[in-house]
């Protein structure tokens, strides 16, 4: 009796940490609004308004992220770099295209980890264009990204950000792959033995090793990225509580054409995740901003972001790098505009 319960402890766990953080999530209104009142501040003021909204982000959106990515550590646990690595060589044209931007999907959802994995499938012989439909995905189409907008905004939303994310991963890395510029990546990428830098579970193993993997994801992926997660919720706090609405609508409406490519200006020198800036996404949202305007931003600051690049120039020469960038551009701007076009 006593080895079965140890046995199912795992699960228990799981079980009971889930029922706890739905508890507490269907009760964060009331709560914020309660812990907002012994402040100093008027609920309809400017800083009030500010430390609400950070006071009822900063919870929602860690339970949001730790529920997420506890999700994805468990089904990454089942998909090894090897097997990945597997899966993509030999393919190529439009399937390899296809399932290299599948996998980014559900790999570590920073561009820094996916560069290991890229420079891995490069030495063991994935074609290029396939490699590069792999690591725009990673970054502009991950699970933690896809998770919070299914939450905060609906199946809709989630599905459309998802099927337009891979259809420019998908299509980038097949016009790369067609102009042939295998010549334009680093010499000593192709002869760097293979890396195992995502995680996965070789061999046979129970669930509980399965849970094992997603409780590490959570340690690992929230311990590193709530900094970010806090001070993207503090800059939503500030748009939420001072920027005018009016001023939010006509800078990044639906009217304004320009507004779009003035969002992936403003997001590629910007440094974030998508746990970081998907709450300011909801702030410029809730002031006024189109939803494509918003998701090109938030789009441009995960995929083409400056740190990014500067990683990719290790890897790549400048003239793929300028091709990568400005095929990813056009894909983000395409999503912009045919966001606001539909919805």
């Amino acid at each position: 009796m006593q080895a079965r319960l140890r046995a199912s402890g795992p699960s228990l766990i799981a079980v009971a940490g889930a029922v706890l953080g739905l508890f507490v999530y269907e009760r964060l209104p009331a709560l914020a609004a309660a812990l907002a009142a012994w402040l100093p501040f008027a609920p309809d003021s400017r800083a009030g308004a500010a430390i609400g909204f950070f006071l009822y982000e900063v919870p929602k959106v860690l339970l949001l992220l730790c529920a997420v990515v506890f999700v994805m550590g468990i089904v990454r646990s089942y998909c090894s770099p090897e097997r990945t690595r597997a899966l993509l060589a030999g393919r190529r044209g439009g399937l390899g295209n296809a399932l290299a931007a599948a996998l980014g999907v559900v790999t570590p959802f920073c561009s820094c980890s996916a560069v290991p994995l890229f420079i891995g499938f490069l030495g063991a012989g994935v074609p290029l264009g396939v490699t590069l439909s792999f690591l725009i995905a990673a970054p502009m189409v991950n699970e933690i990204a896809l998770g919070l907008l299914f939450a905060l905004f609906g199946w809709r939303i989630a599905a459309l950000y998802l099927a337009l994310g891979l259809t420019v991963a998908l299509g980038a890395g097949w016009i790369i792959g067609r102009i042939g510029m295998e010549g334009s990546v680093e010499d000593w990428v192709r002869t760097c033995p293979a890396t195992t830098a995502a995680a996965g579970l070789s061999g046979p193993v129970g669930w509980n090793a399965h849970l094992g993997a997603g409780s590490a994801a959570v340690r690992d992926i929230v311990g590193r990225v709530w900094p970010y997660l806090l001070a993207g919720i503090a800059v939503g706090a500030g748009i939420h509580g001072y920027v005018p609405t009016d001023f939010m609508a006509a800078l990044m409406g639906r009217e304004a054409w320009w507004s779009v490519p003035l969002a992936v200006a403003l997001g590629v020198p910007m440094y974030s995740n998508a746990a970081g800036i998907v709450p300011v996404v909801e702030a410029l949202l809730a002031k006024g901003a189109a939803l494509g305007t918003a998701l090109a931003f938030m789009m441009s600051v995960v995929a083409l972001s400056l740190p990014e690049l500067v990683i990719l120039r290790k890897v790549l020469k400048p003239r793929l790098i300028a091709v990568f960038t400005g095929v990813v551009a056009t894909g983000i701007l395409l999503v912009g505009y045919v966001f606001n076009l539909v919805l």
